[in-house]
């Protein structure tokens, strides 16, 4: 089997479930050096030890990407181990619902933390390591509500879009360094992120919608991250909006 990543180090965010781990397995599946990232270090260890089990690659690091002094050792880590970064899939997200007449301020807060700035600083980070790298890639998984906003989902909506903008901006300014940047924009996935709701009547209709359009699983997720970062070099894929077939919107 032809495994297009070999040699290549990989730093992925929120690793511990959904999105985050199934681009774990899939790029250590193509050979990537995987670096797991998130707070839950049972549940990072249990996916290292799979990978490795499967003949991969793979380390853990026990980090909140909202303090940026944990995100700043992290970075330091990977690069007195590894002395450069080629992969950085800023995937670490949260999910709160609310009307915005009910909201309580202090999730927004909290989403923009993790959903935004983390990926910003995250990002800023790993650019020395990324050039390092002389052919670095930045994915950011935003969001579809990064496209287009809906109610009860206006903060949610507030900080992916924010994440589509940042990463556009951010293409542009780094292409002279031979980074890449793409940002993947899931409609409805079967992941963890239902439970960070906290109002359960909104929690009960996603769930309700979730059932009704046949969400997509998180491995369809990691393709579309596995196939932005193997293609040649010359080749930046800048976005890939995906949704389930049943989700009109």
């Amino acid at each position: 089997m032809q495994k297009p990543l070999v040699g290549r180090v990989a730093l992925v965010t929120g690793a511990s479930s959904g999105i985050g781990a199934a681009c774990a397995e899939a790029l250590a599946a193509s050979g990537a050096i995987v670096i797991l990232a998130a707070r839950r270090l049972d549940r990072l260890e249990a996916l290292a030890h799979e990978i490795r089990r499967a003949g991969g690659e793979a380390s853990c690091l026990a980090v909140d990407v909202a303090d940026p002094a944990q995100q700043g050792m992290m970075f330091g880590q990977v690069g007195q181990i590894h002395g450069k970064l080629d992969i950085l899939v800023n995937n670490a997200g949260i999910l709160t619902l609310s009307l915005v007449a009910d909201a309580d301020t202090a999730q927004w807060r909290r989403m923009i933390e993790v959903n935004l700035l983390a990926l910003m600083e995250a990002s800023h980070l790993a650019l020395p390591l990324l050039r390092a790298s002389k052919a670095g890639h930045i994915v950011n998984i935003a969001s579809d509500a990064g496209r287009s906003a809906n109610v009860p989902a206006a903060g949610y909506a507030a900080s992916k879009f924010g994440v589509v903008g940042f990463s556009q901006a951010l293409r542009r300014e780094v292409h002279r360094y031979g980074i890449r940047v793409t940002v993947v924009e899931p409609g409805m996935v079967a992941t963890e992120l239902p439970n960070h709701v906290t109002d359960q009547t909104l929690r009960a209709a996603l769930l309700g919608r979730l059932s009704e359009v046949e969400p997509m699983q998180p491995e369809d997720i990691a393709a579309a991250v596995h196939y932005a970062v193997t293609q040649p070099v010359r080749v930046n894929v800048e976005e890939i909006l995906i949704r389930p077939l049943r989700q009109e919107s």
